[in-house]
């Protein structure tokens, strides 16, 4: 995808937000700018939106919003939202479906668990090892009939389980995609399918019965934050209030005064110098006693190496993007 192409994209999300009146603060506005655009340059398949409001105005906004943009431009022909339980997303329908295969192929760097049901936390490698991990595996292939490269199935009704749960959303463009059903009859948690949907490389395992031992066997732990850092090739939004500010110029005409003038070219400056800072574009956190090696951790190599690869195919939206680690203390979690 072109730059300009990208440029126009980002102009179109901003006029479809005050169009439908979504007072978002400023940096719930920028976080959805760049989860948005993150989707778009398909640096990700799938972002959580746990900002800019609640249930059920967040999912009527965002409804809201990618139907018009989807009206307005191109970039967005592949956004869907998606909701699951109380969860909602923005998801790149193609993107998550290769995702989605890539999680049953040979050559992807498989996934890999923390088991937190008990006191220390361990390593699971092999998916055999636990029967959550098997009942993951069952909801990824459920995931895997509704979404293909062609877009959102929507299967006809049948007498398994799967297909009983598809029945359960829409796959019409202006309707968004409910998989509130997708973890009935399993022992999954809504973090453990985040891990895998989020697309990060270790994933917290624990059943619904044990979610107060997880909260505290993880509470009581040193643990490695993975951060991943992206810089925007330029600030999109600093060019729509830049041509906004132009054109309230020109009807001010000659009753602006130099101070003014002056002053809105340093608030311009200082959107365009926010525009090429550092922004987060995933995190996830790993306990310390089992990433001892942190970014040298072979996982820890090939995940970064994945996003780099992607980031490279699309260089003309990302000025740049690193991963960095951090140590954090024994603090309160919330799963």
């Amino acid at each position: 995808m072109e730059a300009s192409e990208l440029d126009e994209g980002m102009m179109v999300l901003d006029s479809c937000l005050a169009r439908i009146n979504w007072r978002l603060k400023p940096s719930s506005k920028r976080r959805l700018q760049l989860d948005i655009l993150a989707l778009a340059t398909k640096m990700r398949p799938v972002v959580m939106i746990d900002y800019g409001g609640i249930m059920p105005q967040l999912r009527q906004h965002l409804s809201s919003l990618i139907q018009l943009a989807r009206k307005e431009s191109l970039v967005f022909e592949h956004l869907h939202v998606m909701v699951i339980q109380d969860m909602i997303y923005l998801v790149h329908v193609t993107e998550l479906a290769q995702h989605v295969r890539s999680s049953f192929g040979s050559t992807q760097q498989p996934l890999l668990f923390v088991d937190l049901q008990h006191e220390s936390p361990k390593m699971i490698t092999r998916i055999e090892e636990s029967q959550l991990a098997m009942q993951l595996v069952s909801i990824q292939r459920l995931f895997l009939t509704i979404f293909s490269p062609e877009g959102v199935a929507d299967p006809s009704p049948s007498d398994d389980a799967g297909g009983a749960t598809c029945r359960s959303f829409a796959s019409r463009s202006d309707e968004c995609i409910d998989l509130s059903n997708c973890m009935d009859n399993t022992d999954v948690t809504v973090p453990t399918l985040n891990g895998w949907l989020l697309g990060y490389p270790v994933v917290y395992l624990f059943g619904k019965e044990h979610i107060s031992d997880a909260i505290y066997n993880l509470s009581t732990k040193y643990l490695h934050i993975f951060q991943v850092f992206v810089c925007r090739t330029m600030s999109v939004l600093a060019k729509a209030e830049r041509r906004e500010k132009d054109k309230l110029d020109k009807k001010r005409g000659g009753d602006i005064t130099r101070i003014m003038v002056l002053c809105e070219e340093s608030d311009r400056n200082s959107t365009l110098k926010k525009g090429t800072q550092a922004e987060e574009l995933l995190s996830f956190s790993v306990p310390y006693d089992l990433s001892m090696r942190a970014s040298n951790e072979q996982w820890a190599a090939a995940f970064l190496a994945q996003m780099q690869a992607k980031w490279e195919r699309c260089a003309n939206a990302w000025k740049s993007l690193k991963m960095e680690v951090s140590e954090c203390h024994p603090q309160a979690i919330v799963l």
